[in-house]
């Protein structure tokens, strides 16, 4: 027996319903994206923060009127391995009786040093004409040393001398090279200032 052939219409595929899934995959793809970006920038921070810039905030008024109790001090981490500490630099260190303790003064003795202090004025290696120091807030009082600086350490004091707690009272006199943080370089709050290194030589 004969059987009448008929073709079957085939209706073509319908495409898939994707529309609810593209926003939901480029949601996702965006997300991933933006904590890439917030990763990295926490990467790269952090590096700044441990290799190259130190953020410190300076808690007494032991450097003013150079730096207010309360400022905010970016220092440069690198910068003595390139240059030699000098005088004058204002620094960030470990403080030397407890190193787990970040202070911020400034060098006058370095090196090799005779570092005498008579009324209050600093006499660099028995020099008849006392330290220039135009950043004292007020007339220093009292008599200290004379102190002999090591090879390889640093003499600290603050600017605000008479209250001022550096290395005429610390039980280790002298901060270590390995102790220097980084110098300080700008002063961002409550203003922005450089702090620049004194030319004694005025």
């Amino acid at each position: 027996m004969d059987f009448e052939h008929t073709d079957i219409e085939q209706q073509p595929d319908l495409p898939e319903d994707t529309g609810s899934k593209a926003p939901e995959s480029s949601l996702k793809a965006e997300i991933i994206s933006w904590v890439k970006v917030v990763v990295t920038a926490v990467v790269i921070a952090l590096l700044l923060d441990f290799l190259v810039i130190a953020n410190a905030v300076v808690p007494t008024g032991s450097m003013e009127d150079t730096i207010p109790a309360g400022s905010r001090i970016i220092g440069l981490r690198l910068y003595y391995h390139f240059k030699e500490p000098a005088r004058g630099d204002i620094v960030i260190f470990k403080y030397p009786d407890d190193e787990s303790t970040d202070y911020l003064k400034r060098i006058i003795g370095l090196p090799g040093d005779k570092v005498e202090i008579i009324s209050g004025m600093v006499y660099i290696n028995d020099s008849e004409t006392p330290l220039y120091e135009p950043y004292v807030r007020e007339t220093p009082l009292g008599d200290y040393g004379p102190y002999v600086v090591p090879e390889g350490c640093y003499f600290m004091l603050g600017d605000n001398r008479n209250v001022s707690k550096d290395s005429r009272f610390w039980v280790n006199t002298f901060v270590t090279e390995d102790e220097l943080v980084a110098k300080a370089f700008i002063m961002y709050y409550p203003r922005i200032k450089w702090l620049d290194t004194v030319d004694y030589d005025q």
